[in-house]
């Protein structure tokens, strides 16, 4: 039999690969609604529901379901890393999101910079082009999307509504969603 000091250890040792760390609370959060429609020569999509995105410093969460909450897709995003669970349980994980979701809804939706975009600003890592009214972004152009910023909220002045486009190529149908932010996050 064992000393007490090794079932101390062991038990020690099992507890611990039991034990898991809570998530910390995210950075910034926005949950709301949106409308997302994809167009190709011959064929036509649409869906809307609700959405949830939670950004933890490099690190994004968005789930995407339907009025009803019904899961149509988690979206896991970090550095080099992104993972996408449709709505039928089957994952799909590799190091670009956009591609990632392309893969397991049909087209794209506007994810890599999704985290700037919804402050309404673009992402500084990326080459994008600018409109202002005013002191405020209006539009941002980046990724191939044209981010429509169409209301803000008071006092925060955060995007509230925000429309998304990308046109139509060859091999990819053109994509329309907008966004309606219902409880933006007021953080910096």
């Amino acid at each position: 039999m064992p000393p007490l000091r090794a079932w101390v250890a062991m038990l020690v040792i099992a507890l611990g690969a039991c034990a898991s760390t809570p998530p910390s609370a995210p950075e910034r959060s926005y949950a709301g609604r949106f409308s997302a429609m994809a167009v190709s020569a011959d064929r036509r999509d649409s869906v809307s529901g609700r959405f949830l995105i939670e950004i933890r410093g490099q690190q994004q969460l968005i789930e995407l379901a339907t009025p009803v909450g019904t899961t149509l897709a988690r979206i896991e995003i970090e550095p080099g890393r992104a993972k996408v669970t449709d709505g039928k349980l089957l994952g799909f994980s590799g190091p670009n999101a956009d591609e990632l979701v392309e893969q397991a809804l049909g087209w794209r939706l506007p994810v890599a910079g999704l985290s700037h975009w919804l402050d309404g600003r673009p992402d500084p890592a990326r080459d994008a082009s600018v409109s202002r009214d005013g002191e405020h972004i209006s539009e941002i152009r980046q990724d191939g999307w044209i981010i429509r910023i169409t209301e803000v909220s008071v006092p925060g002045q955060k995007p509230r509504r925000i429309q998304f486009d990308r046109a139509a190529t060859a091999v990819e149908p053109g994509v329309s969603v907008r966004l309606l932010i219902d409880s933006p996050d007021q953080s910096p």
